[in-house]
């Protein structure tokens, strides 16, 4: 057979590589959206579609264990018994991989009893007797002995599968200074930890290398061990049952029966279909796009581009962005009003420096430009009429730039996709938060970025705001296509309505009163000096009662109180524990260090209030749409949704957020028992939707039917457990947390749940259908079409399913009030400005929205608060909202 014509037989440890492939990927950058993890996947068949390009082997297959016993831990039950536990993240993703290898017509080899490895070792003799060029592709250092004038070992390097090694008999010889076929012989007497082979003590691969070159092989070794003298020589007479055990597990085995011939091997068409099925689901883009160019090249599959150095999983090629230019005068009219009337998605980027905008990057998925801002000039107002016009506009991290754009008196309208919002959506607890991020994800790309520091631009890196847009624009018709029809409603009637609505609340602020919050900071101050005061008292000296070490010493040594649960430092002093202790053990000392600590956290709240207060009397926080998992909207810097409500020092903090000058009063509306409703709806209970309908008190209602008493005789008592478990029991608490949290026996705890779901067996129901069919869903769904993965669910550790259980069960719930929140707020703040109402939507706390009232307006908002809260949705109870009115968010109260 000619060497032009010589068939490449392609041989690959699955296990091996797949395995390098998880560890060099990051774990939480490769998660499809229903939460499957696929870096393992992702890193492995980047590797393979290099090595297709590079190497276009004829034949190909990959071997895979089935698992880690096999023979030889038979012979040796210790045999590779140190190998950490599989991590659970990596389970699953072998399958997955063999059913694209499959839809790629890549055969898959495993055998009962034997390893990967063997099933390479014999493919490798077959290969060679056969006439064809064998490239063994594995990260087992035991291939190294199948290496010979036509077997080539392709071996990733320590950082994973990054770049592969290739060694032929002169790599080999360069590298460890002997032949292929003798390397067996140096890991006997090396031994191998990976495998828990242990060796010939201190001897070392040197040492073995010195032997072999003066005596050939490991027989004649063990032959002349008189003959070698020193400690390692007595290790060796010594120890050489350990030398031939792994000289004995470490030999391939050579001709096992497989189900397959040569000829079986050969590379054929892909199943595009099936391809585009399954990386679809493991949402592959780039990769599936390298595989049919890969098919296209080549009938057989390889691609027909010349052979490069093997390095795998290789960068995807740089995307090339199209040339930049930059647009002014008419210029920039034209193009704005060629691209428009093409119905071309359009994506800005805005250039905000001191929180005004000085530029902008505008790019379609074929054209990128830049436009230079400066104010009042009419080179520019083609510009503000696009921004300020219908036409559907693309973004990242939105609302920053749109409160640029509105400090500048550019407004903007028609935003129809921010990519950061869409990602969240996609995997709502998923860490991509950068333009970066999802580039990475969903593109496969880098994106380049130019460091704002370098005094000179490097021009090789073609980075800047209309590269960002032009990213965007193609990142956001990515993601719209893997959103379900559900999300993709959430993503335009909620989220970006939301963006906009937060947008103006921020930018509004409220108005704080410094000195009531400096008088509350004075106060609290006296009270933790003096509570602290107390608990030196109780225990005659001072102490740091801000450190645990010292806290144990005193609660656990000093006064022999029953230890908590054990920590890395000793016992916990966290304040759930210490509650739980002065609850079985009341100690004085006890008592005044919880409160110092209450005082103390209230100081800092307080204080870091205060600091925020701006230059016009008021605070601005900043609203986290992409910060919960269940679609709350949360705030930061300051938080000012962590401010305790039931306390006297939390109202007098609240009474320090006013109406500010200009306004009568501040209104607050508040939806009441709203989770509770949506249980009602959901679960479709009758009790439960006849307490609402009648508008009797819910938690007295179910009280009256839990006790079996009539509505008048529920005593708060009564009313308080029954509250407690209602909403607990939506949360997934067990009869330990309910007993725990009411702090009564485990047995009543068990007793009332039982009661609860005899008379609304609904709600039992619903809870056990919703975890049920998220098992099968792999996510929830909120009544507007919200998913939130749940992978854990089948998870094997135990731990992680019970948590994703308690989760799942109210993440309809949560989610939907969520959801419910937002369209009311939206709905209000386009009723405000189509009345031209002067009052302000300011805050949202959780399910509170707080108004700032112009004069004479209180009748007008009011009427729209109340009607677009209680018709946000129609459910099958009412939705009840209560209204407060007062000159400060305490006296608004209701």
């Amino acid at each position: 057979m000619s060497e032009s014509k010589k068939p490449t037989l392609m041989i690959i440890d699955g296990h091996s590589l797949a395995y390098r492939a998880f560890h060099a990927l990051p774990v939480d950058s490769f998660q499809t959206r229903d939460g499957q993890h696929t870096n393992a996947i992702h890193g492995f068949l980047s590797m393979l579609l290099s090595l297709l390009r590079n190497e276009k082997p004829t034949h190909i297959a990959v071997a895979f264990d089935i698992s880690r016993f096999s023979f030889r831990t038979r012979d040796y039950p210790e045999y590779k018994g140190t190998r950490a536990i599989t991590p659970s993240e990596f389970k699953g993703q072998v399958p997955l991989l063999q059913e694209a290898l499959k839809a790629m017509n890549i055969t898959t080899l495993t055998k009962d009893d034997y390893e990967a490895d063997d099933i390479l070792a014999t493919l490798s003799v077959r290969g060679t007797a056969e006439g064809y060029d064998v490239y063994v592709v594995s990260g087992d250092r035991d291939t190294i002995q199948l290496v010979n004038e036509n077997v080539t070992l392709l071996y990733p390097a320590s950082q994973g599968v990054s770049a592969l090694t290739r060694y032929d008999p002169a790599k080999v010889r360069e590298k460890y200074g002997i032949a292929p076929e003798q390397y067996p012989d140096i890991a006997a007497l090396v031994g191998e930890t990976s495998d828990n082979l242990i060796g010939i003590s201190k001897v070392g691969e040197k040492t073995a290398v010195k032997w072999l070159d003066r005596f050939g092989s490991l027989d004649a070794i063990l032959e002349h061990a008189d003959e070698i003298t020193g400690v390692v020589g007595a290790n060796l007479r010594e120890q050489k049952d350990n030398a031939i055990r792994n000289r004995r597990l470490n030999r391939l085995v050579t001709d096992l029966d497989l189900p397959v011939e040569l000829d079986d091997l050969a590379r054929g068409p892909i199943d595009e279909d099936a391809v585009r099925d399954v990386f679809g689901r493991l949402e592959f883009r780039t990769l599936l796009d390298r595989v049919i160019k890969i098919e296209a090249g080549n009938g057989n599959g390889v691609d027909a581009t010349p052979a490069a150095a093997v390095a795998a999983p290789e960068a995807p090629a740089a995307a090339r962005a199209p040339v930049e230019r930059e647009l002014l005068d008419e210029e920039l009219a034209t193009w704005l009003d060629r691209v428009t009337r093409a119905g071309t998605a359009i994506s800005v980027t805005v250039d905000v420096q001191d929180g005004l905008p000085i530029g902008f990057g505008l790019a379609t998925a074929t054209e990128i430009a830049t436009v230079a801002w400066q104010p009042h000039r009419a080179d520019y107002l083609p510009l503000e009429e696009w921004l300020a016009g219908p036409s559907p506009k693309v973004m990242h991290d939105a609302k920053p730039q749109v409160k640029a754009l509105t400090r500048a008196g550019l407004p903007m309208d028609g935003l129809a996709i921010d990519t950061l919002v869409a990602g969240w959506l996609l995997r709502p607890g998923g860490p991509d938060k950068t333009l970066a991020d999802l580039v990475k994800r969903y593109l496969d790309e880098t994106l380049p970025v130019v460091d704002p520091n370098q005094l000179v631009p490097d021009e090789s890196v073609a980075g800047g705001i209309a590269v960002d847009s032009w990213y965007t624009v193609r990142l956001a018709a990515t993601l719209v296509a893997l959103l379900d029809a559900g999300s993709r409603s959430v993503l335009t009637d909620i989220e970006m309505p939301t963006l906009m609505t937060l947008a103006d609340m921020e930018l509004a602020g409220v108005a704080v009163s410094h000195d009531e919050l400096a008088a509350l900071s004075t106060q609290l101050g006296d009270t933790a000096a003096a509570l602290a005061a107390g608990a030196y008292a109780q225990i005659g000296r001072e102490v740091n009662l801000g450190s645990p070490k010292q806290l144990q010493e005193v609660l656990f040594d000093q006064l022999g109180m029953p230890r908590t649960r054990a920590n890395k430092t000793g016992f916990t002093t966290d304040a759930g524990a210490l509650a739980d202790l002065q609850a079985s053990n009341p100690h004085p000392f006890l008592d005044l260090l919880l409160k110092h600590r209450d005082a103390t956290k209230l100081r800092q709240i307080v204080e870091t209030l205060d600091k925020a207060i701006d230059d016009t009397g008021r605070i601005h926080t900043t609203y986290v749409q992409i910060g919960t998992a269940t679609g709350r909207i949360s705030s930061t810097d300051p938080n000012l949704q962590n401010i305790p409500v039931r306390t006297e020092e939390g109202r007098r903090i609240r009474a320090a957020f006013q109406a500010g000058p200009g306004s009568e009063s501040l209104l607050t509306a508040d939806y009441s028992q709203i989770e509770m409703r949506i249980m009602a709806h959901l679960s479709e209970d009758a009790g439960l939707i006849e307490a609402f309908n009648a508008g009797e008190d819910l938690h007295r209602f179910v009280g009256a039917r839990v006790f079996g008493v009539a509505p008048e005789d529920v005593t708060g008592e009564m009313r308080n457990k029954v509250k407690a478990m209602s909403y607990g029991l939506a949360y997934g608490l067990s009869a330990f947390g309910l007993s725990r949290q009411l702090r009564i026996e485990s047995r009543e705890a068990k007793q009332l749940i039982a009661d609860y779901f005899a008379r609304f067996g609904a709600v039992r129901d619903y809870l056990r259908r919703v975890v049920e069919q998220a098992k099968i869903d792999g996510h929830t769904t909120t009544i507007f079409g919200r998913r939130r993965p749940f992978p854990e669910l089948n998870s094997p550790n135990r731990v992680l399913r019970d948590n994703a259980e308690r989760a799942a069960l109210n993440a309809p719930i949560q989610g939907s009030a969520a959801d419910l929140m937002k369209i009311a707020m939206n709905r209000i703040a386009a009723d405000l400005r189509d009345q031209d109402l002067a009052s302000r939507m300011m805050l949202q706390v959780h399910d509170e929205l707080i108004f700032e009232v112009a004069p004479g307006e209180w009748d007008a908002l009011r009427a729209v608060v109340t009607h677009r809260m209680e018709t946000a949705a129609e459910l099958l109870v009412p939705l009840d909202v209560q209204v407060g009115r007062g000159a400060n968010w305490d006296a608004a109260a209701h």
